[in-house]
């Protein structure tokens, strides 16, 4: 194809996709955890094989934190070897779903003891940021109830509101918190942060620097996603994304696995609402579990689609779109619609790259840089976790 418009290539250059530590640990599921060579034996390990992903892509700046996976002494020099390999620390991701304390639920929990070590927990997460220049808090719960009459369902909304609210009340003044929802599992019945309505409700009492995150696999079959970014974008309250892909329930799959042209929708309201824009808060992450697959591989092939899908939606001519709109054409304005997802703009991304100094195809120059059998051969032993393990 000819090559991208200039403002396309504009915009592309601005796209920051965080990475998350734990996608380079081993992982699985509740059946089976599968080792690889090579997996780091500490979180330092993770940022250097973050590092690998931003110096092949150019676009994966900064690696979120998971507490307590990723607990070290002392944050300053953490974030000092982030610096070192060329990427920074993001979002700190909280963990109340692990310890016994929270069997029956954490800042939900109608056990008070439970409910103050969560909040502790969270208060110590934000000591964290302050350490590592983090600027967004991020909380996903495993709170929940399996059977009716176990819990009463109102009297934990009313413990999550009063949590969120001391934890909120902490933060310093440029930072955020983001909370996420999942509308099933690890809960079966009832999942206290079920869907975009309920986060967005808990978020909008807490104030301007709480807002959602919306993981692309925590919705129901055949959701609606982007109309729930695009009405999260209208509302001002989408605070960030973990992308992945999904087939069947939570699958943490590698982004646009499953279907590509739900990212590319995705990325139309993305950039319709002004995520894209400078200052707009929107944070792009993967949220990914490499069972099978390599996992730096993994997340560049994950950072190329995402790439790839958003100059699909920059392409999209708006102005013809609108037109066929605006008219009830409802063949001709499908039509534009999927003339940008159809444009091949891999050939037109690879010279870009190459213009920047970076390789055409990352994912190639990755394999012969001799990276992975180097780690193979210099970390035994590495039991570094991620998802599922």
């Amino acid at each position: 194809m000819a090559d991208l418009p200039a403002a396309v290539l504009d915009t592309l250059s601005t796209v920051a996709i965080e990475l998350p530590s734990w996608a380079f640990g081993n992982s699985g599921t509740r059946f089976r955890v599968w080792p690889s060579a090579g997996t780091p034996r500490t979180v330092q390990e993770k940022l250097a094989d973050a590092a690998q992903v931003h110096a092949y892509t150019g676009a994966a700046p900064s690696v979120a934190l998971h507490i307590p996976w990723d607990t070290v002494d002392d944050y300053a020099a953490l974030r000092a070897l982030a610096e070192d390999l060329g990427v920074r620390l993001g979002t700190i991701n909280s963990n109340t779903f692990q310890d016994e304390a929270y069997k029956f639920g954490s800042l939900t929990s109608s056990d008070p003891g439970a409910r103050r070590a969560a909040v502790e927990h969270h208060l110590e997460c934000i000591e964290i940021m302050h350490a590592t220049g983090s600027r967004d808090l991020k909380i996903w719960l495993a709170d929940g109830a399996n059977y009716p009459g176990q819990n009463d369902l109102r009297r934990r909304q009313d413990n999550l509101a009063t949590s969120l609210a001391e934890i909120y009340a902490a933060l310093g003044p440029e930072q955020r918190l983001v909370l996420e929802y999942k509308f099933f599992e690890p809960a079966f019945y009832s999942t206290d942060v079920p869907d975009w309505g309920t986060a967005y409700a808990h978020v909008l009492a807490l104030g301007d620097r709480a807002m959602v995150c919306l993981d692309t696999g925590h919705h129901a079959p055949g959701t609606n996603i982007e109309q729930i970014v695009t009405t999260l974008l209208r509302l001002g309250k989408l605070g960030s994304f973990d992308f992945n892909s999904r087939f069947y329930a939570d699958d943490d799959l590698i982004v646009g696995a499953a279907d590509p042209y739900q990212l590319y929708r995705i990325m139309v309201e993305v950039v319709r609402g002004g995520g894209l824009d400078a200052g707009s808060g929107v944070a792009l992450m993967l949220d990914q579990c490499h069972n099978i697959e390599a996992k730096i591989p993994g997340q560049i092939r994950s950072v190329l689609n995402v790439l790839e899908a958003t100059a699909k939606a920059l392409l999209l001519d708006r102005a013809a779109l609108e037109a066929a709109q605006d008219a009830n054409d409802v063949l001709a304005a499908n039509e534009i619609f999927m003339d940008a997802f159809w444009t091949d703009v891999r050939p037109a991304l690879a010279a870009w790259r190459e213009e920047r100094g970076l390789p055409a195809d990352p994912q190639k120059a990755f394999g012969e840089s001799g990276y992975l059998e180097k780690i193979a051969a210099d970390r035994v032993g590495g039991t570094q976790a991620g998802w599922g393990a």
